[in-house]
């Protein structure tokens, strides 16, 4: 399934997919323009996906058969992890199963972090996979949590189930797998009727060096 959106009264549930909803190209602009339609027509975001995984990140069959086309490819990545990061809007994740690598980035680039107790890891894998991080991957990661656990989570690859990600500050609440859309929503439902502007301009500030990298 691509992703879709839906509406929860002002809040917007983008859907991220069914699989293991890795960047390729074509969903990379399927998601950039479901988030257009949810910056016009709606005042809070929560993505989530459905079924075993939230997001695996980039899609490396992809690159391994466009290989010079590399360095467009991060960069188009690396633009939708800004555009969550400084979203005009209120952003949780519902992360509803795995969250590896760039999809793991993904979820740390939204405002909150609402994570499945019962199934699912969120884990930067890159020192396991001879994949460094990017200087702007690096920076938004350790943007949105304390130093140690910058260290722990980018240079062990250690997979953290939801009661460790909440106590290491990468996820703010754990849900059970019935209850992580819900509590994504109850979590955004008192974040609603900021201006969109003056929200996006606070974030940008709030994360500039980030975005800078991220942008480079």
């Amino acid at each position: 399934m691509t992703p879709t959106l839906e509406f929860q009264d002002t809040i917007a549930v983008l859907n991220l997919g069914t699989d293991e909803n890795r960047f390729s190209p074509d969903w990379l602009d399927t998601v950039d323009g479901l988030l257009d339609a949810a910056l016009t027509q709606a005042q809070a975001l929560v993505t989530v996906a459905s079924g075993k995984f939230y997001s695996n990140g980039l899609d490396l069959d992809w690159l391994m058969t466009h290989a010079d086309r590399a360095d467009w490819y991060v960069a188009r990545v690396q633009a939708l992890l800004s555009r969550l990061l400084t979203f005009g809007l209120p952003t949780v994740a519902a992360i509803n199963g795995h969250a590896f690598g760039a999809g793991a980035m993904l979820a740390v680039a939204h405002d909150y972090r609402v994570m499945r107790s019962d199934r699912g890891y969120l884990c930067f894998p890159e020192v396991d996979i001879n994949i460094p991080f990017t200087p702007g991957m690096a920076s938004l990661i350790q943007s949105k949590v304390a130093p140690q656990t910058a260290v722990t989570a980018m240079t062990t690859g250690h997979r953290y189930g939801a009661e460790a990600a909440v106590a290491a500050g990468l996820a703010d609440r754990a849900a059970t797998e019935h209850e992580v859309l819900s509590a994504a929503v109850d979590l955004a439902r008192p974040l609603v009727g900021k201006d969109s502007g003056t929200l996006g301009a606070i974030k940008a500030t709030m994360f500039s060096a980030t975005a800078a990298a991220l942008a480079a």
